[in-house]
């Protein structure tokens, strides 16, 4: 199977340098490829380099800071016009650890389409985080799941496993949320082109070096996604529209 790692960063000079040999030792045969958003910081110029270094690193340089989902949907485009076979996404901070890939990855050559990487099954973990973060956290994938009919545990996990089959399923251009909101709108996706979707344990670890991307604006975007979603899921209008774009 030919698998695509889709690393997205904005400034990650500090960590780049770890994440990518520990991919490369985790899925020796992957290409990975840095989706980098113009860091000012230097992240694709030392993503190249650390590439040559260890071949099988594709980067692709885009002038700003478009968001995580944005970010996918063009790594994902060119893995599938490239003929992979599977996407994976990551973050690039270390927090999805490289070891969990090939567990990752497995359950789609038994012919799954999708693989989580999940922190509510039994098995994952979330190491020293305070209780309002997992409240929060296990509150919003309760209230998505039930509102959207998803049966997963963990629908905003950022570290997981997509067939190729399925992506050409999904039409990726009318994807169009952002963070977590991604990560719900695709399992939602998922879901509705009849996928099977499967979640395996993985160990959620807080970034050590770098700046954390979340803030209150992704949660609140999420939160509101996912209840326009419910809403026209309930009343019968078809598939789930994002909300207008801000212009």
């Amino acid at each position: 199977m030919d698998v695509l790692v889709v690393l997205p960063t904005y400034n990650e000079s500090a960590n780049i340098d770890h994440v990518l040999p520990r991919i490369r030792t985790a899925l020796p045969t992957a290409t990975v490829l840095v989706v980098d958003d113009g860091s000012p910081d230097g992240t694709a110029d030392m993503a190249e380099r650390i590439g040559k270094e260890l071949g099988g690193v594709e980067v692709l340089r885009r002038e700003g800071k478009s968001g995580l989902g944005s970010a996918y949907r063009a790594g994902f485009a060119w893995g599938l016009e490239r003929g992979f076979d599977a996407c994976v996404e990551m973050d690039a901070d270390l927090s999805h650890e490289p070891e969990a890939l090939p567990g990752l990855v497995a359950p789609l050559e038994a012919g799954h389409e999708v693989v989580i990487g999940s922190r509510y099954v039994p098995g994952g973990s979330i190491p020293n985080w305070a209780w309002h973060r997992r409240l929060l956290s296990r509150g919003g994938n309760v209230y998505a799941s039930l509102l959207l009919g998803l049966g997963v545990a963990d629908a905003t996990a950022g570290f997981r496993a997509y067939a190729a089959t399925l992506l050409e399923r999904i039409d990726l251009d009318r994807i169009r949320a952002e963070g977590y909101g991604f990560q719900v709108e695709m399992t939602y996706e998922a879901k509705r082109a009849g996928a099977s979707i499967v979640e395996v344990p993985i160990r959620f670890v807080d970034r050590v070096e770098g700046e954390s991307k979340m803030s209150l604006h992704i949660v609140v975007e999420a939160l509101g996604l996912v209840t326009w979603w419910g809403v026209q899921r309930l009343v019968g209008s078809g598939r789930p529209r994002p909300l207008p774009v801000r212009t």
